[in-house]
C-alpha cells in the first residue's frame, strides 16, 4: 500500500527526518508514537505529500506522487488519501453534509451522488439527524466523527490522521478509535495514526516509535 525509502527532511539547518524507511499494508492500522519534537508530524506530512522530502522515496499503490506535477498531485491527493486532524478543521459556514461531501465534489462527483454517499456515511457513524447543523452546533465527538466522514467520501486508498482524539475527552476518544477499527474490518480501511494516546496506540495492529527523527521500534 506505502512504501517510504530513506526519507530525510530539513527545516534550514535542523534536521528533523534522519532516514525514514517503512511499509504500511493495505488495511493495516498503524500508529506512530513518540516524544514532542521526534518529527511524528513531518514524517505524516510527507507521507500524506502535503510536504516533500528532501531525499528519499514515497510510493502510495505503484504511484510516486512526488513525480506528478503540481495539478496531478492535487487531484491524487484528493481522490487517493484521506485526512483527519485534531481540531477537525470543518468549514463553519457549511453544514455536516457539505462538510462531508466537499471532497467529492472537487473530485467532479455530481452533487446528487455525492449527497447520497455523504448521507451513507453519517448514517453508518450515527449522524443522520445532525447532517444540516453546522459545526458550532455539534459537540466536539460529533465534529471529529463528520471529519472521518469527510475523509471517507472519496475512498482513499489510505488514511492519515494527526492526533485525531486528542481534542476530545475520554468518552468520545474511545468511541472514536472504536469507529477506525470498525471502518477498518467494513471497508478494508488503511490508517496511519500519529498520537499521543496510549490506548490507540496500543490498539494498532502494528506500533511504530519515533525518537531523533528515527524510527527506533
Amino acid at each position: 500500500m506505502l512504501k517510504a525509502l530513506g526519507i530525510r527532511k530539513s527545516y534550514g539547518d535542523l534536521e528533523i527526518l534522519k532516514g525514514i524507511d517503512l511499509e504500511i499494508l493495505s488495511g493495516e492500522v498503524v500508529s506512530v508514537v513518540g516524544s514532542s519534537g521526534a518529527g511524528k508530524t513531518t514524517l505524516l506530512q510527507i507521507l500524506g505529500t502535503l510536504d516533500r522530502p528532501d531525499q528519499g522515496i514515497v510510493k502510495i499503490g505503484d504511484i510516486d506522487p512526488f513525480s506528478l506535477s503540481s495539478n496531478k498531485l492535487a487531484a491524487f491527493r484528493n481522490q487517493s488519501i484521506g485526512f483527519i486532524f485534531q481540531f477537525h478543521q470543518l468549514l463553519p459556514e457549511f453544514t455536516a453534509i457539505e462538510n462531508v461531501i466537499l471532497p467529492a465534489l472537487i473530485k467532479g462527483t455530481s452533487m446528487s451522488d455525492a449527497l447520497k454517499q455523504g448521507e451513507e456515511l453519517l448514517e453508518l457513524i450515527g449522524l443522520s439527524a445532525r447532517k444540516d447543523h453546522r459545526p458550532s452546533e455539534l459537540s466536539g465527538g460529533e465534529q471529529q466523527r463528520i471529519a472521518v466522514c469527510r475523509s471517507l467520501i472519496n475512498k482513499p486508498k489510505i488514511i492519515f490522521a494527526d492526533e485525531p482524539s486528542g481534542n476530545l475527552d475520554s468518552a468520545n476518544s474511545k468511541e472514536l478509535h472504536d469507529l477506525f477499527f470498525r471502518l477498518r474490518d467494513q471497508f478494508e480501511q488503511t490508517f496511519v495514526i500519529v498520537t499521543h494516546n496510549e490506548q490507540l496506540a496500543n490498539m494498532a495492529d502494528r506500533k511504530l516509535i519515533m525518537k531523533d527523527g528515527r524510527i527506533v521500534q
